[in-house]
């Protein structure tokens, strides 16, 4: 299994031994995002001293009215490491909104071009927002998109699908009363899907209110592959194969 979304320097306890027992629950990797200046470079360290690990850099939409100069071109530079493999997370988020929604979306656009300029996968997060989200994304004509715990339903499932965007699910997709969530997983075409935790957040229903690790990813793996009607081995090697792509990960 690979985790595709984590944030390992959120969660308690030595990033080292988080890591140790995911993979001792059967991760071959994890992907640790960023989300802003600090953490961004926080995660390329941990990528570079941890077996596995790997990074991404970009400021969370919440963080939007923190992106200046000085910020962009730090990530920017931090996109240069090969284990930095993929820019944000970044998007639109009209929930909690941290940052005026005018912010938000110039960052969003300016990310859209960092991962152009770099070729690297776009981590997008959409939150109350998928109009406004995928407008800009056609704007921007935006590639190798994965929309990182995925909260639309069918249609927006569709949607993303006939783009070719990657459809990422956490903890959410197995709790009792997110049918339409599963019924979106059932939806994506096999190599599309893509499994995370974004722990410390989200933990799946057999551990909810618990922090979240990436040890958990199994539960969720579980929950795709009974949506989708599959065996979860399956469903894991699956979603592995797909994130190698999605990142360019090395085997």
């Amino acid at each position: 299994m690979i985790d595709t979304h984590c944030h390992l320097f959120m969660m308690e306890g030595e990033p080292q031994d988080q890591v140790e027992v995911a993979r001792e629950a059967g991760l071959d990797a994890l992907v640790c995002v960023g989300v802003d200046r600090e953490t961004s470079r926080r995660s390329r360290e941990l990528a570079d001293a941890l077996r596995g690990v790997f990074a991404t850099a970009g400021v969370h939409p919440n963080s939007a009215s923190e992106f200046d100069d000085a910020t962009g071109a730090e990530i920017e530079e931090l996109l240069s490491d090969p284990r930095v493999v993929a820019v944000g997370e970044t998007g639109l988020d009209r929930y909690r909104m941290g940052a005026p929604i005018e912010d938000q979306e110039r960052v969003f656009r300016a990310h859209c071009s960092l991962a152009r300029e770099h070729g690297k996968a776009l981590v997008v997060h959409v939150r109350d927002a998928w109009d406004d989200a995928l407008r800009v994304l056609a704007d921007e004509s935006a590639e190798q998109v994965i929309l990182h715990c995925f909260s639309g339903g069918p249609e927006e499932a569709r949607e993303a699908s006939a783009r070719g965007y990657y459809c990422s699910f956490a903890g959410p997709v197995t709790y009792p009363k997110n049918d339409e969530l599963r019924a979106a997983a059932a939806l994506v075409p096999p190599g599309l899907l893509l499994a995370e935790t974004d722990s410390p957040f989200l933990p799946p229903q057999p551990v909810r209110g618990e922090p979240n690790v990436p040890a958990n990813l199994g539960h969720t793996i579980a929950a795709l592959a009974e949506a989708r009607g599959e065996e979860p081995d399956m469903i894991a090697s699956l979603t592995a194969a797909n994130a190698r792509t999605a990142f360019a990960l090395p085997a």
